[in-house]
């Protein structure tokens, strides 16, 4: 299977995790907001229903005389009160309509008064018909009719003058208000999940490409680095193969062919041994088994040391090697063999992208903790498109030249990793046609 088809499904499954897991949790919550809206919905119509049957209970209760006996007050305290018996009920003195509740002169609002049996005595409003011949008395019913509409109804015990049991006055409420409320919040809800999922669905795709998109380059820059090694280590085995092939084919080689035929073999023996060791460095360093040993470094002599022994080489490309800076000792915790090499490849690679008659300058300055050591030089630079890539492995500036060179394109991936390891950075700063400045920073060792 391709390998961009296997990085893609496995964006998919991610995808799709990522979205079963947020609309686990969608549905989860928008269940939760329901039963807690709904619940109190429940509570505040019950806190409603009782505020009701209370004030009427006050109300009326002071005015009751005989069991079971509507008295004037009540018909007039309640108006539009309809007797079922008209021997309980006296005629009304009202000369208007008033209300103290008012709220029950709402269309979904009923009243009972039951005697203590739970015979219907009178009603005010429209109360379901299968309560005519009484319900019972519980304190809370949900009463729901033979056509569906439901009902919740609270019954307060009353008594007369005398503590005698009068009967209950009964308030009701229809639910078709409650229950279409919940209606509307499910349809939002029922609604509003799938278009939340499409939304969820659309940022799991992208955070899964977020998530993947290390992995993916991690992958390709494997990928690239194996490529990259496996051609760097076949040049010099290509040239040390048609090098014996051509010995082989020759009977008679001259004192002279064969020590050119060996000495061949001789430098790219050694290029690969240093292809190999520096593979090996970084991949040490990466798996973090690359100790550095904690030796007290004097980071001047280590310099004066990489420029004696680049002199040699500056000189072959007639290139000036110069120092500047403090020349005193400046000490770091560090692995000695290391930090050799990081300054030998910044010096080296000064010297390699140098022209003639061109200048490596090194200096050395100590400043607030830290050591900081330039290498600036008056190369080629870099252009602005590749200051981000020189830092990679194997990648070359201009790779003819640095092939040519012998360079494998390692060092400053090295001199950079080397760094990361001793807490310290390496950056640059580089204008083409005018050079290029490396800069190290390291932690100074506290005196003691």
């Amino acid at each position: 299977m391709n390998r961009h088809h296997v990085f893609l499904l496995t964006r998919q499954r991610l995808a799709g995790l990522y979205t079963l897991i947020m609309g686990v949790i969608l549905s989860l919550c928008g269940l939760g907001f329901y039963t807690v809206l709904a619940q109190d919905h429940w509570l505040s119509l019950n806190r409603k229903l009782g505020s009701v049957a209370g004030t009427l209970h006050d109300g009326i209760e002071p005015a009751l005389e005989e069991p079971g006996q509507i008295e004037p007050m009540i018909q007039d305290f309640l108006p539009g009160l309809v007797c079922v018996r008209e021997l309980d009920c006296f005629e009304s003195s009202s000369l208007g309509e008033r209300h103290l509740a008012g709220v029950v002169q709402q269309d979904d609002y009923y009243i009972r008064l039951v005697d203590p049996s739970g015979q219907l005595i009178a009603t005010v409003g429209q109360a379901p018909e299968l309560l005519a011949d009484g319900f019972g008395v519980d304190p809370w019913m949900t009463i729901v009719t033979p056509e569906g509409t439901s009902y919740r109804q609270v019954s307060v015990f009353l008594k007369t003058q005398s503590q005698d049991p009068w009967g209950y006055i009964q308030v009701g409420q229809s639910l078709n208000e409650y229950e279409a409320r919940l209606r509307r919040m499910g349809w939002t809800l029922l609604i509003g999940l799938p278009l939340g999922l499409l939304g969820v669905a659309a940022a799991s795709w992208w955070l899964a490409g977020v998530a993947m998109k290390p992995v993916y380059d991690s992958y390709r820059q494997v990928q690239q680095f194996t490529a990259d090694a496996a051609h760097e280590l076949r040049t010099p085995l290509a040239a040390i193969a048609s090098t014996v092939e051509f010995s082989l084919g020759e009977p008679h080689l001259s004192q002279q062919e064969m020590g050119h035929t060996l000495g061949v073999i001789e430098r790219q023996t050694s290029r690969l041994g240093n292809l190999v060791r520096d593979l090996l460095l970084l991949s040490r360093i990466d798996l973090q088994i690359e100790r550095v040993s904690q030796t007290r470094c004097d980071v001047n002599l280590l310099v004066d040391e990489v420029l004696e022994e680049f002199a040699a080489l500056a000189i072959a490309s007639q290139v000036q090697l110069k120092r500047q800076g403090r020349s005193d000792p400046l000490w770091i915790w560090g692995d000695e063999e290391q930090l050799y090499r990081l300054f030998a490849n910044l010096v080296a690679n000064g010297i390699q992208y140098t022209q003639e008659g061109g200048t490596v300058t090194t200096s050395v300055q100590q400043h607030d903790g830290l050591i900081q050591i330039r290498v600036e030089d008056t190369g080629i630079g870099i252009p602005p498109d590749q200051q981000q890539r020189i830092f990679d492995r194997f990648y070359r500036v201009q790779g003819d030249r640095s092939r040519h060179s012998g360079g494998s394109g390692l060092g400053l991936a090295i001199a950079q990793a080397i760094a990361s390891t001793h807490k310290g950075t390496l950056t640059v700063k580089t204008q083409v046609g005018q050079g290029s400045c490396f800069t190290v920073h390291l932690p100074e060792h506290p005196k003691t």
